[in-house]
């Protein structure tokens, strides 16, 4: 029998040992969809739609189910539509619309890097994604394959981070990763405040009493009681992703622990 050269034998030794260091095995990774403007004042940025999927790809390839919500803000907001006189109902189903365009546009990418992705849509759509079923995510994500959940919860009146609850609770995520523009949670807005300081942890209960605008009330309180923790995280620095599913302490984590 001919043995193996040495660098494929210390290269398997390497990813074994990465996954063996892994925090988190199944990860949901909730982007707004102005996450994917890059340099644009509207619409997709192809290089930035690439470096997020290689972010991705990176985090999958060392053996991390990866499941994603992405937002439409960089194509239709529902809630902005509504404040200028359209149905809130309509405008939220144009929303959803718009995440299946970035949902499609990011397994676009994911598949030019090499990484097999199946986009899930909330609502009917066969020729172009499929239908959302639970079992069939989760059977996906088991064959390593990056599963995009597109068109919110299929409702209006539900945001794109409550249906990233929702999704990461039912297939079993064992962290909710909202990437940001920003390192973490602030005291204050510190795009406008430099003065202001990070939280390293918070509680459920602190985001909700102080009102903190990292995620709405609805995905809050479900991930409080369903034990989901959350890391809020600056997507713009690679490897950020792959950092936290190896449980370094990046960005603000949000759990059920002791108030700080």
């Amino acid at each position: 029998m001919t043995d193996a050269p040495a660098g494929v034998i210390a290269s398997a030794q390497q990813a074994a040992g990465t996954a063996a260091d892994l925090r988190y095995r199944r990860i949901l990774l909730k982007i707004s969809g102005e996450a994917l403007l890059g340099e644009r004042q509207y619409g997709v940025d192809p290089a930035m739609t690439s470096f997020v999927a290689k972010q991705i790809g990176d985090v999958q390839a060392a053996g991390v189910e990866v499941a994603v919500v992405v937002g439409g803000g960089n194509i239709f907001r529902g809630m902005a539509a509504a404040a200028r006189g359209m149905d809130r109902a309509t405008g939220d189903y144009m929303g959803m619309l718009a995440t299946v365009m970035n949902g499609l546009a990011l397994q676009d990418a994911l598949e030019k890097s090499g990484v097999q992705t199946r986009v899930m849509s909330a609502i009917a759509m066969n020729e172009v994604a499929e239908p959302y079923i639970r079992r069939r995510a989760v059977r996906h994500l088991e064959k390593g394959r990056v599963v995009i959940f597109a068109a919110g919860t299929g409702n209006p009146y539900f945001t794109t981070d409550t249906a990233a609850a929702l999704r990461a609770v039912e297939i079993g995520a064992e962290v909710m990763l909202k990437a940001t523009r920003v390192d973490g949670v602030y005291d204050a807005d510190p795009l406008t405040h430099p003065e202001a300081t990070r939280h390293e942890h918070l509680t459920f209960s602190e985001v909700l009493q102080d009102r903190l605008q990292v995620l709405d009330a609805t995905a809050v309180s479900l991930c409080m009681e369903n034990g989901l923790p959350i890391v809020v995280f600056d997507l713009h620095r690679a490897g950020n992703i792959r950092r936290v599913a190896l449980g370094e302490p990046v960005g603000t984590r949000i759990d059920g622990g002791t108030a700080s």
